[in-house]
């Protein structure tokens, strides 16, 4: 069983930087694939970003490419979302899961959650 921590988010003005963090215990971190979702009021939960095992493959949403980046530290059993220029339309909750034995990176399936962070963006 693996528990999953998101300890950052915040209020953060438009264009400048935020970065998310996720912490991994439990379980063997690099054995599981690590992404980040979102959900805004009044819609459903969509994919952010996606990153493999060993970090070499990854995954985003068209409306975040260019602008954020996945990143995973094994060592650390820590994953991070880099938000270079978040926009007001980026706030919402984000959630932090892992993919238990993923072979390739998928944007569902995942199989634990962490308890999510709010993110608000303003103009």
């Amino acid at each position: 069983q693996v528990q999953l921590v998101e300890p950052g988010g915040g209020l953060v003005q438009a264009g400048g930087p935020l970065r998310l963090s996720c912490a991994a215990s439990g379980g063997a971190f690099s054995t599981h694939a690590m992404g980040w979702f979102r959900q805004a009021p009044g819609t459903g939960r969509e994919l952010v970003a996606a990153i493999g095992l060993s970090g070499g493959s990854t995954l985003y949403a068209e409306s975040v490419k260019g602008r954020f980046t996945i990143s995973r530290d094994n060592a650390k059993s820590t994953v991070y979302l880099q938000m270079k220029s978040p926009k007001p339309e980026d706030t919402a909750a984000y959630y932090c899961a892992a993919d238990q034995g993923a072979v390739v990176v998928r944007r569902k399936g995942y199989d634990y959650w962490g308890q999510g962070t709010q993110v608000t963006v303003s103009s």
